[in-house]
């Protein structure tokens, strides 16, 4: 670019003055030529009857203030269109410009030249007719119309006043030059004037120099100072704004500072010394460990050195708050009566022997330890590896509905301790269980803390439900989180991320409740202690609904116990034809439902006292869901459908598996939303019976000739697992047989490509869920034999079970006998006896739910 031009010329010792050859001529006097050298502008224009300092630097136009230094000094200077360019040519530059005659002249030492200029008159861009060593062109004076009349006076002072205000407003502006301005008469001197000073763009600037009347000139002006004025008085009133704001601290401040005078002179103390002396109070008083001990005195005093107004005092002051809160020696003392344990659990909870049995267990070692403690008969812990562990971590697993949230409140209660309960269903965040760091806004501590200090205790019995539902993403693992809160190992030391010092969690008695092991991750799920708590019996359903369902439902629908009745046979039906759970949910809500139209009755005077009968659970509760038996028999009817038994998050199932032929290409179809495991029992049930057609009479192209389906329905439900191997494998011999499957059999067993069958899991649940379904006999691996045992013994005696080792065994105890056939080509496979059923033995031992 040519020249950068400045408002405010600098002076500088280093800069060299020149003098000019020759007395500087009277504007009035000077002759302008036709012809001027042109010195083009960098972003800013030179208005005619003003002033401006330029600096110039390229080197043509260096030559060309040196050739007019020593003539008569005139120039033209126009505004290029285009700043950005170093050197603008002619098409680049505007059409007007200003002649200007050059007052001052100074070289710098790093070359350049300063000077100053002084406009003379407007004028119009010629031909050029020369472009080196510089730019020349023919020129022609281009006079202003100046106007005469009210209406350009108006527009003169309207002028003065805008940028009196301006100067006003404007602190990098010298008061001086209101002087000057003022004192102008001529409203073009006046316009071109305060146009040099006024902040403008360069397209506005050009503007202003280009129309030709004055009124039109002040008119653009106006508007821009109008503009200016407003933006300088916002700014201002936000600067006072700010300026007010810190006023206001500094007062509040000082204030404070008085306030403190006036109480250290009364001898009082002020709210921060009060506030310190109450948490070095506090701090006594909890009975810290040394290492939160030291920390908590730490921060105190940081504490006491911070002003109140400063930003880390809220921080601070909130830590010390939560670490003085924290029961770090409170505790409860447990009631080690085992007899008064087992009258509260047996009170709140019907069966559920295996869980009650272990909170005896716990209390009566317990007891054992606190007594012979204090005999002196244990020797004090040796070193840490050796040290005594205190805690203890159950995993509650089971359907829902079964009680396990429940019974964390009756052991609590049977205990003497405090219970919590929070729910890990959902949680994603590691955060949740350690807390955040102190350098996040608004850090708090974890869960497990927060819970601690609401009731105040460091021994409650402390439940964490769901825990196998919990997920993981880009904030962190809440299992991982876990695995030092469940390991007693560890606990003892718990290091929450917002303290920062250890907490004793060892005496905390941790229950985890789950649906589901396999969602669990391993290392987490071997620190805890499973205790699997399985579906209820038909009896004990209805036990539980006596006992606990019906007398609630009363009160919670405003019935008195003597205005409504159930007779066993009518819970018995509800049970059967109106629920299908392991739980007893459902049961209660049916209940309720009964209740509600017995108090819908009672309220509108049509009966006094009700009795629920099997008539009267057919009338509330309208059409029946489930039919148990008949169901059976009507899908199992048909050739090709065996029923089968599964272990799900819900407690245990009942699956029919169908297969079906039609006319293809040795194709297999598997549907049903099956898993992978569960495809490959299907086709290892398949290779097994196509080897072994000739045995059960199959035509030999059945196979071969024949696509089959084998759908598995609830066909949205994902199922998975290798306990379907039998039955697959008898929906198959079914189908080629042609023989139904009994309707009153159900098995579950895995199967290898050599036809035996492999143990499985879940025996208990599966039972029962045969049990609710009406089956009578069921067919069990050989090996899950002693499982058995833990089957109630009510459901041993209405069951038959037989324990196969083989699929032949199998096919022989499921299927209908076998009738003559066309395609059997009057082949038939030799009937072996049927294995005689062994009765499963009575262990006399009650559900372990």
């Amino acid at each position: 670019m040519e020249e950068s031009t400045s408002k405010i010329l600098v002076h500088d010792d280093q800069v060299a003055e020149e003098e000019l050859v020759g007395e500087a001529p009277e504007l009035d006097a000077l002759e302008i030529p036709d012809e001027l050298p042109i010195l083009p502008l960098r972003g800013v224009v030179v208005y005619p009857h003003t002033a401006m300092p330029l600096t110039i630097g390229q080197p043509r136009s260096i030559r060309l203030v040196d050739d007019v230094a020593t003539g008569r000094r005139l120039i033209g200077l126009v505004a290029s269109r285009r700043p950005e360019l170093e050197l603008p040519g002619p098409d680049d530059l505007y059409q007007y410009g200003t002649v200007a005659s050059i007052q001052r002249l100074l070289r710098a030492p790093d070359g350049t030249i300063r000077l100053i200029a002084r406009g003379i008159a407007r004028f119009k861009l010629g031909e050029f007719f020369s472009l080196e060593p510089y730019l020349s062109a023919k020129t022609q004076i281009a006079p202003e119309d100046v106007e005469e009349g009210v209406e350009i006076e108006a527009q003169m002072r309207a002028a003065k006043d805008l940028f009196q205000q301006i100067v006003d407003l404007a602190p990098s502006l010298p008061k001086e030059i209101v002087g000057g301005v003022l004192l102008l008469d001529d409203p073009l001197h006046v316009a071109y004037t305060v146009a040099n000073y006024q902040r403008m763009d360069l397209e506005e600037g050009q503007r202003i120099l280009e129309v030709d009347s004055t009124i039109e000139k002040f008119q653009i002006l106006n508007g821009l100072l109008s503009h200016e004025v407003e933006v300088l008085s916002l700014g201002q009133q936000i600067q006072q704004e700010a300026r007010t704001e810190i006023d206001k601290v500094q007062r509040d401040y000082f204030l404070r500072e008085q306030l403190k005078a006036i109480q250290r002179e009364l001898g009082e103390g002020d709210e921060q010394t009060v506030e310190i002396e109450e948490f070095r109070k506090r701090i006594e008083e909890a009975n810290m460990p040394e290492e939160p001990d030291k920390q908590a005195r730490r921060e105190l005093d940081r504490l006491a050195k911070l002003p109140t107004a400063a930003a880390e005092y809220g921080v601070i002051r909130t830590y010390l708050d939560w670490i003085v809160s924290l029961p770090w020696d409170r505790t409860t003392v447990d009631n080690l009566e085992l007899e008064h344990a087992r009258d509260v659990l047996d009170e709140d909870h019907y069966g559920l022997e295996d869980v009650k049995e272990r909170i005896l267990e716990y209390l009566a070692v317990r007891k054992l330890k606190s007594e012979r403690g204090e005999e002196g008969v244990f020797e004090e812990d040796v070193d840490e590896i050796r040290k005594t562990r205190e805690g203890v971590i159950l995993c509650f697993v089971g359907p829902p509905g079964v009680g396990k949230t429940s019974l964390g409140r009756s052991i609590a209660r049977a205990m003497g301790r405090e219970f919590i309960r929070i729910s890990l269903g959902g949680i994603h965040d590691e955060a949740e269980i350690r807390g955040h760091r102190r350098t996040y806004i608004g850090a708090m501590p974890g869960r497990v803390l927060q819970a601690l200090r609401r009731v105040e205790s460091k021994n409650p019995v402390f439940m964490l439900d769901e825990v196998d539902k919990m997920g993981r993403d880009f904030r962190g693992d809440p299992a991982s989180a876990l695995l030092e809160v469940l390991d007693p190992e560890q606990n003892r030391e718990f290091r929450d991320h917002y303290l920062e010092v250890a907490f004793d969690l060892s005496q905390t008695m941790f229950i985890t409740t789950a649906n589901w092991l396999e969602t669990i991750p391993e290392p987490l799920l071997d620190r805890m202690e499973v205790i699997r708590i399985s579906g209820y019996t038909e009896s004990e359903k209805i036990g539980i609904a006596q006992g606990y369902l019906i007398p609630r439902q009363i009160r919670e629908n405003g019935l008195k116990p003597k205005e409504v009745s159930f007779t066993e046979a009518a819970l018995r039906k509800i049970v059967r034809a109106y629920t299908r759970e392991a739980g007893v949910r459902n049961l209660e809500r049916e209940i309720g439902r009964v209740c509600r139209k017995v108090a819908t009755q009672i309220a509108e005077g049509t009966a006094k006292r009700v009795s629920i009968t099997e008539k009267k659970v057919r009338e509330f509760l309208k059409k029946p869901r489930y039919f148990g038996s008949e169901e059976l028999i009507e899908r199992t009817s048909i050739p090709g459908v065996a029923t089968g038994l599964a272990y799900t998050a819900t407690g245990g199932d009942v699956l029919f598996i169908e297969a079906s032929s039609m006319p293809g290409s040795m194709k297999f179809n598997l549907t049903g939303s099956l898993g992978q495991v569960m495809q490959e029992s299907a086709q290892a049930a398949l290779s097994y019976m196509r080897g072994m057609s000739e045995k059960y009479g199959i035509e030999e192209d059945f196979w071969k000739e024949r696509d089959i389906h084998l759908h598995v329905p609830a066909g949205a439900q994902p199922k998975d697992g290798p306990s379907a191997g039998i039955t697959m494998a008898v929906a198959l011999a079914s189908l080629a047989t042609g023989r139904p499957v009994k309707s009153s059999v159900g098995m579950t067993g895995e199967i290898t490509l050599r036809g035996k069958v492999m143990p499985i899991g879940g025996v208990k649940e599966k039972v029962l869920a045969a049990h609710r379904f009406g089956l009578k006999t069921v067919l069990l691996p050989k090996r899950n034999e002693l499982d058995i045992e833990d089957v109630p013994e009510e459901v041993q005696k209405e069951i038959e079970f037989h324990f196969v080792d083989t699929v032949d065994e199998v096919i022989q105890l499921a299927l209908e006998d076998k009738k003559p056939t066309t395609r059997s080509k009057g082949k038939t496979a030799p009937d072996k006896p049927e294995k005689k059923a062994r009765k499963a033995k009575k262990t006399g031992t009650k559900n372990g739910n």
